[in-house]
């Protein structure tokens, strides 16, 4: 029922994770309210993303630049790595302004039942970085799933006699959860965290 040029935009816009065609349909006639200059500022915007935009030689966070915000920065750590499996995780982590190491992004976690593999998801750069840099602590940031855990116990592994310590994030039950919807993974993991009361 809509003039091909809706339709196509609606398509466009459903290929963004969680929009469906609801949401789809309102985003476009939200840009078809758009003055000319809006609309070449969306049309740009989209096109220099995806041309400027490109992981970091080092550490593969996103940049537009050789090295990223955080390699260029000398005043940040260098003896602590935190290996995160999404490079969201990091501007999460710099929003806050409490990490002041060093990161580096991985392309996902081991999953052998979905058939991804350690090369499949750039171990070796990250070992290769390890082994040419001299890091006293790496610091596992993975969600906390099988795939997390299974990914961290490998690279521990292969680290063992560099005398690197290996540390992962805490987890555990979120505050004003109620315990009865709390998976057996997050319970689990809660009770092997326990900390001291102060």
């Amino acid at each position: 029922m809509y003039p091909d040029s809706i339709k196509n935009l609606i398509e466009a816009f459903k290929y963004l994770p969680g929009i469906g065609q609801k949401t789809a349909e309102r985003l476009t006639f939200s840009v078809l309210d758009f003055d000319d200059e809006q609309i070449e500022l969306f049309s740009d915007s989209l096109k220099e993303i995806k041309k400027n935009i490109h992981p970091c030689r080092i550490c593969n966070v996103l940049t537009e630049d050789d090295l990223c915000f955080i390699c260029s920065d000398h005043t940040r750590k260098k003896e602590i790595l935190c290996v995160v499996d999404d490079v969201k995780t990091v501007f999460v982590f710099e929003s806050m302004g409490m990490f002041k190491g060093q990161y580096h992004v991985l392309e996902g976690l081991i999953s052998p039942l979905e058939g991804i593999n350690p090369e499949d998801i750039g171990i070796a750069q990250l070992l290769d970085r390890i082994k040419s840099n001299s890091f006293s602590e790496i610091i596992f940031a993975f969600r906390p799933s099988i795939e997390g855990e299974t990914t961290s116990l490998y690279i521990k592994r292969i680290l063992e006699g560099l005398n690197i310590k290996t540390t992962r994030l805490a987890s555990g039950v979120p505050m004003g959860a109620d315990m009865e919807y709390i998976d057996s993974l997050t319970l689990e993991r809660a009770l092997t965290d326990r900390k001291e009361l102060e």
